[in-house]
């Protein structure tokens, strides 16, 4: 019976969907890294449905990843755009606003080297 199940099952492909693929194929999509892994190892990439679920799982880490990675940068950006507005607003009232050229480390060196300034 587990045997027609696993036929109807395995329609997609000419192969039959085993036991085995089924395992690899959900740790595949659960875990991009295994899904990665997958792709690599010959005997289960050939394999249509654990290759299917490789790729998806593949592609969903890297989905994930991208989702990780962009707030992580803005928040880190967006905390040195305080620090750097908070410094702009201390140099123009404590040095510019007494009379007084404002030297803030590189960025003046950066600006007379370019002939900016």
């Amino acid at each position: 019976m587990s045997d027609e199940i696993n036929k109807l099952e395995g329609s997609m492909g000419d192969d039959i969907i085993t036991d085995d693929d089924k395992l690899w194929a959900a740790l595949s999509m659960a875990l991009g890294i295994v899904g990665l892994i997958m792709l690599f190892i010959p005997e289960k990439s050939e394999r249509p449905f654990i290759k299917y679920a490789a790729v998806h799982g593949v592609a969903i880490a890297a989905i994930q990843i991208l989702f990780v990675i962009i707030p992580f940068v803005q928040c880190i950006t967006g905390i040195l755009s305080i620090i750097l507005a908070v410094y702009a607003i201390y140099l123009a009232i404590a040095v510019t606003f007494q009379g007084q050229y404002a030297e803030i480390p590189y960025l003046t060196d950066f600006l007379k080297g370019q002939g900016w300034i």
